[in-house]
């Protein structure tokens, strides 16, 4: 009978052997340096103790904080006497810990440094925020190029145990759409995947599929976070949280709908960066915005502004209250969310739990005696009438309504019970806006203009009044796709807009309870262009193409 020989067992009693002998070893110095001798093979790891040395600190000096308690911590050394390892316990000491030293072994020290891999980018923090640390992130947006990276990184992290990536797929996810300027993160369930996708200057794309599992503990590590119930499935949720990133502080609403698979979740990013744009970076064309400079600097009056969401209404909204900011005056707003933090002024959110709505924000905030009043949204009948009330009594208001153009606000405010007759006395202008995206400046190309597109400008040009503000219909431009715009021809938005001005023919049309269709066509002597005419503008002058406008804006619509 022959004797089989089993290599792999023999590896292991080899490898045993190895280990024993360097334990021994440790055992041996521990007692020369006079340190207590620790095993960590068995030892947990405590993340957050990893976190007080950096990975690079912890190799170089060959020590391990594995365990914290206040501020106490245990860490392993190689050897006591090297100058790094005095450096870095002189260190923590410094910043105030008192470290219990251990002599370990070499694999012992391997464990414990293992475990950096699985460190999250980020540590929970109490009231649903999340704190990124400012060197995890920088480093993290520093190899952030274009969609390719984040995806790559994804994919690495799902590569990981489920155990591990899970701690970290989120932090990706969430850092990858700050550095792409992401608005929106989707996360929705098909049958055999799920799908990721960002929302990039106003356009879905895919970024990664994976798998069902990695959804499940996504799902509870973002409910958990957004102080939603893990147990409820099937139903509607709305939460948020927060990351604070350096001195920012970004929030994140959290949706989470039930689908046909499994809960579908869109976290919309509110970068406060993002919203803080000058007045002048809009893309506002020079006639409007001699209006608009004139308008928001009246004692009194409301300025509306008005489109879908997304659309970039809080942005100019932000912007004109930037623009009037003053020691001498007092401005008050009413938002859902905070966006943007302006210093000197007073910002207040509503919080239907609390029963703080914008109507009664409204008129808290007309108590306080001030001059400009911001509210975020005119939604229903109590706010629309406080609202105008305010603009007819001395107070400047800004306001959004969700209507396609400038000409419907009129009837969107005889809807919601106002008074036609004084509307006109309340609003000082009515604006509408939609966003492009902008050409790449790195690989647009100039086309020239073909005979079906010329009739299509010639056609919309027809009524606009001052004729000098069009540039010659010669050319065209449109995107190649290169990777400074991760190759969609784009990069970056403008806003395009159109303006209502209340005067005579106004207030004598909008007692007769008119059409949109109607107010345009008694509005045409303003000369202000629609959105039709200043996207096409643009689309001459080379900041977006013509494709993208048709995707925004009907170019086929008739007046």
């Amino acid at each position: 009978m022959g004797i089989i020989f089993d290599e792999e067992k023999q590896n292991k009693k080899i490898e045993q052997l190895r280990k024993d002998e360097e334990e021994n070893l440790a055992k041996l110095l521990s007692a020369r340096h006079n340190l207590p001798y620790l095993d960590l093979s068995p030892v947990p790891v405590n993340a957050d103790a990893l976190r007080l040395l950096s990975e690079e600190d912890a190799l170089r000096a060959k020590v391990a904080v594995f365990n914290v308690i206040g501020k106490k911590i245990q860490i392993g050394v190689q050897s006591p006497n090297t100058n790094e390892t005095k450096a870095v316990l002189k260190e923590l000491e410094a910043r105030g810990y008192q470290p219990i030293v251990y002599m370990v072994s070499t694999e012992g020290l391997k464990k414990v440094w293992a475990r950096y891999k699985d460190l999250s980018f980020s540590f929970e923090t109490k009231g649903g925020a999340l704190n990124i640390s400012n060197e995890e992130i920088i480093e993290f947006l520093s190899k952030v190029k274009n969609l390719g990276d984040v995806k790559k990184m994804i994919e690495e992290v799902l590569a990981m145990k489920k155990s591990h990536r899970i701690s970290k797929i989120l932090e990706i996810i969430l850092a990858g759409a700050l550095s792409l300027k992401a608005s929106d993160i989707h996360i929705e369930p098909e049958e055999s995947y799920v799908r990721l996708r960002y929302r990039l200057d106003g356009v879905l794309t895919d970024i990664i599929n994976f798998d069902n599992d990695t959804h499940a503990l996504l799902l509870s590590r973002i409910k958990l976070l957004s102080n939603l119930k893990l147990n409820i499935r099937g139903q509607a949720q709305d939460g948020r949280f927060s990351i604070k990133v350096g001195d920012d502080d970004i929030e994140i609403r959290t949706s989470v709908l039930p689908g046909a698979y499994n809960d579908s979740i869109v976290l919309r990013v509110l970068n406060p960066k993002s919203i803080s744009v000058p007045l002048e970076e809009l893309g506002i064309e020079p006639r409007l915005f001699a209006i608009l400079e004139h308008e928001i600097k009246k004692p009194n009056g409301m300025i509306l502004t008005t489109g879908p969401t997304g659309s970039g209404k809080t942005t100019t909204l932000y912007a004109f209250l930037k623009r009037i900011h003053s020691p001498e005056i007092k401005i008050i707003t009413i938002e859902n969310p905070i966006e943007y933090h302006l210093p000197g002024i007073v910002q207040t959110q509503t919080d239907s739990k609390q029963k703080y709505t914008f109507a009664g924000g409204l008129r808290s905030a007309l108590r306080q005696d001030p001059d400009v009043i911001m509210v975020g949204e005119i939604r229903d009948e109590e706010t629309a009438e406080i609202a105008i009330n305010a603009a007819l009594t001395g107070h400047l208001v800004f306001s959004t309504l969700h209507t396609n153009n400038a000409a419907g606000s009129f009837p969107r405010l005889i809807d919601l019970g106002v008074n036609p007759k004084v509307i006109t006395s309340a609003i000082n202008i009515s604006m509408a806006q939609r966003l492009l995206r902008r050409l790449c400046e790195h690989c647009r190309e100039a086309l020239a203009i073909d005979a079906k597109d010329n009739a299509l400008f010639e056609k919309i040009f027809a009524t606009v009044k001052y004729r000098e503000d069009i540039p010659p219909l010669e050319k065209i431009w449109r995107g190649k796709g290169c990777d400074k715009c991760n190759f969609t021809g784009y990069t970056g938005r403008v806003g395009i807009y159109e303006a209502i001005l209340t005067d005579e023919s106004i207030e004598k049309i909008v007692v007769e309870n008119p059409s949109e269709r109607e107010i345009k066509h008694a509005t045409a002597h303003q000369g202000i262009l629609d959105m039709r005419q200043d996207g096409l503008i643009k689309v001459l002058r080379g900041v977006t193409s013509l494709e993208e406008l048709a995707r925004v804006i009907d170019l086929e619509a008739t007046d």
